[in-house]
């Protein structure tokens, strides 16, 4: 939580400071003029501007959340590179304006006292109300970029506090602060921050089908950094950098970094050596104390008649300008549908589940399901004659109520309730006319993925008893000294291996051993702990002798031997098998289409073309259950599969593959295009196959 806190903290002490700098001297130059009697209207002002602001929070918060999952991402991307042209914007014209800040503020309210009441009210409004917006949007797209709004709250509200204590001392002629210095250091740091906020919305916009390249990534370091460690969390809450990152996102960090810092870096020296125009009275930039010492024009009229405005109940006003935006809000989020007006309240218990459950109108809806028991919950809106689910709610806490939004057509319809440790309990079916059939997933338990788990065990068994052949072989070349039989050994068995992915959760520590990568390693190949496969490959492909290679070569024998006897004990998760349809190729194109994990044989796409094998045998145990939920599915990714294979085969010339860096920029694109659209098509697996307990 408090890592999220941090660009949250620094963007409401930034903004904070400024559109407090503004009302101090506001007040100050009124109290100077001995025109107390006319703070109200600052005060009304500001007010007005808080108001808006969180009203403009409102409207961000509850518009996305009638949004579908795609449309939110969209939604979510396209702010957050506003937010971060916002904070860019604000970032230099601070920097430019920092010294003569005092001088320019005090011209403002000089013309505004001139001018009458509305005026002061307009210019103490138009101060903050900038910076609350800008706020508003930051502090959402932080939050949604953190998964929870209490850290960016926490910190927006600290930096909010010690401005406004800034400010104070400020007025007070307590404190003196160098601006120019102060917001070029917070300005260089918040540039920083931007460029993980905008590298985290074209993430969001590729998530959401707005731009490309969602599978293409550039660096994927989640093997080898744990993303719950501490220092993996505040990375990602106070920079936005993520373990995985695609090459869109690395891109825009890269060259908004680049461009950004260097124009603010030679602006600051520009400052630097360019006399300020001097402010009267000189002194210290931004200073309350210069604007008291100045005499407004306004200094020494007489009072203003009483006036049928002045007449008018002093809370009046105030009352307005909160009212005014909150109302204009709430029809925002009203005709967005966010919350609809007949949105059901439906309880749920381990005893009774679905109270207050009427037949719903055709069309998107949202339910508030409230946990009214004694237990955690799974909820499932489902089609109580196949037990299709249309939605669902996952752990709802004891006394918590969650809103769960499902497309509601013609059908049948039921709630299902699965308390932890408790049975199933399901309500009276509705029925809901007009309309066609809603889409809805037809659940499956442990008991439907068994015999694709039986069958895939028996594949990886015969597969490991190869492996152990094979990898005997490579030793055996590597002791006699025949390093060419061992560069051919060696690829037939890594083939092999990367053959068994969707087992890879399974093999535990083995997998480290027998595939592990450099990544992580202090000492890179030189590591004590580089093993397995590629430890073998760099060695036959860098001139090391038979010498240098026949204990590594024993140890991978070994441990695939291991790996064997250990297999038939470990735990296979079910749940894996839908999972590594996408994962497997996912990684492909990670590491074997980058020719990341080349350690000099070049047969990264020979690995691919083995981890594609895999990928179909895969399939191959999940087609029964994939043809019953989409029929239109399995086509699709059949036809995908044949193109990447014939991709594949296009570069396997007899009993050499060429290497990945080898390939013309059509080829390679044409490929990885491929290789796209093919996980782009396996993408809804995991979901149609997840083990539900409404099952």
């Amino acid at each position: 939580m408090w890592d999220d806190a941090f660009p949250s903290f620094l963007i409401g002490l930034r903004e904070g400071l400024e559109a407090g700098l503004i009302v101090s001297i506001l007040v100050a130059t009124l109290v100077r003029a001995g025109a107390k009697s006319r703070l109200p209207q600052v005060w009304t002002g500001v007010l007005a501007a808080v108001a808006l602001a969180m009203s403009f929070g409102a409207v961000l918060t509850f518009t996305a959340a009638s949004m579908s999952g795609t449309a939110q991402e969209a939604f979510g991307g396209t702010l957050s590179v506003i937010a971060v042209a916002f904070v860019t914007a604000m970032v230099f014209w601070m920097r430019r304006s920092a010294r003569s800040l005092s001088g320019e503020i005090k011209e403002k309210v000089t013309g505004a006292l001139a001018m009458g009441a509305g005026m002061l009210v307009a210019t103490s409004f138009l101060a903050v109300g900038r910076e609350g917006l800008e706020t508003a949007l930051f502090l959402w797209t932080t939050a949604r970029a953190a998964g929870e709004s209490t850290g960016p709250m926490i910190g927006a509200g600290i930096g909010i506090v010690i401005a406004t204590g800034l400010c104070w001392g400020l007025y007070r002629r307590v404190l003196k602060i160098n601006l120019t210095k102060f917001f070029t250091a917070t300005g260089a740091v918040l540039i920083v921050i931007a460029a993980g906020v905008l590298g985290y919305g074209l993430r969001d916009l590729q998530e959401g089908g707005v731009l490309p390249g969602k599978s293409a990534y550039a660096v994927d370091l989640s093997q080898s950094i744990d993303p719950g460690s501490w220092y993996s969390t505040l990375v990602q809450g106070v920079f936005n950098l993520t373990p995985t990152m695609t090459w869109l996102q690395v891109v825009a960090y890269a060259g908004y970094l680049a461009v950004v810092m260097t124009l603010f870096v030679r602006g600051v020296r520009t400052v630097a050596v360019k006399p300020a125009k001097p402010v009267a009275p000189a002194k210290s930039a931004g200073s309350a104390e210069s604007a008291e010492s100045a005499e407004p024009a306004a200094e020494g009229k007489p009072a203003e008649p009483e006036t049928a405005a002045s007449r008018r109940p002093a809370w009046v006003i105030p009352v307005a300008v909160v009212a005014v935006p909150a109302v204009v809000a709430g029809a925002v989020v009203a005709l967005g549908g966010s919350k609809p007006a007949d949105a059901q309240t439906v309880a749920v218990s381990e005893k009774d589940c679905g109270k207050g459950f009427t037949a719903p109108k055709p069309g998107r809806q949202t339910f508030q399901m409230h946990n009214t028991g004694d237990k955690a919950s799974e909820v499932y809106l489902i089609d109580p004659a196949s037990n299709a689910v249309y939605g669902e709610i996952e752990g709802l806490a004891p006394g918590t109520t969650r809103d769960l939004v499902a497309t509601v057509a013609g059908g049948s319809y039921a709630w299902r309730c699965v308390p932890t440790g408790g049975k199933a309990v399901t309500s009276a079916s509705v029925r809901v006319s007009g309309g066609a059939a809603g889409k809805a997933v037809v659940p499956v338990s442990e008991a439907d993925l068994a015999a694709p788990l039986t069958s895939y065990k028996q594949y990886v068994n015969q597969g490991l008893a190869t492996l152990v052949a094979q990898t005997k072989q490579l030793s055996d070349d590597i002791a006699g000294g025949n390093l060419d039989a061992a560069r051919t050994d060696w690829l037939t068995a890594h083939r092999t291996y990367a053959s068994l992915g969707a087992a890879y959760g399974t093999f535990q520590d083995f997998d480290k051993k027998i595939n592990g990568r450099t990544a992580g390693l202090p000492d890179g190949v030189n590591d004590k702990d580089f093993t397995g496969f590629h430890r073998v490959e760099y060695g036959l492909w860098h001139g090391q002798s038979a010498s240098d290679l026949a204990a590594p070569a024993a140890r991978l024998a070994d441990d695939v031997t291991g790996l064997q006897k250990a297999f038939p004990t470990q735990d296979f998760d079910p749940a894996d098998l839908p999972l590594r349809t996408h994962e497997i190729l996912e990684n492909t194109l990670q590491f074997e289409l980058t020719g990341d994990a080349d350690q000099g044989s070049g047969t990264t796409l020979a690995t691919a073309d083995a981890n594609l094998a895999g990928t179909r045998e895969l399939l191959g145990v999940l087609r029964p259950l994939l043809a019953s939920r989409d029929a239109q599915l399995l086509p699709r990714v059949d036809a995908d599969i044949d193109r990447v294979q014939k991709l594949l085969d296009s570069v396997h010339h007899d009993r050499s593959w060429t290497p990945v860096d080898k390939l013309d920029a059509a080829g390679r694109a044409r490929l990885n295009g491929a290789t796209g659209q093919l996980l782009e098509d396996l993408a809804p697996v995991p979901d149609l196959l997840e083990i539900r307990k409404s099952a």
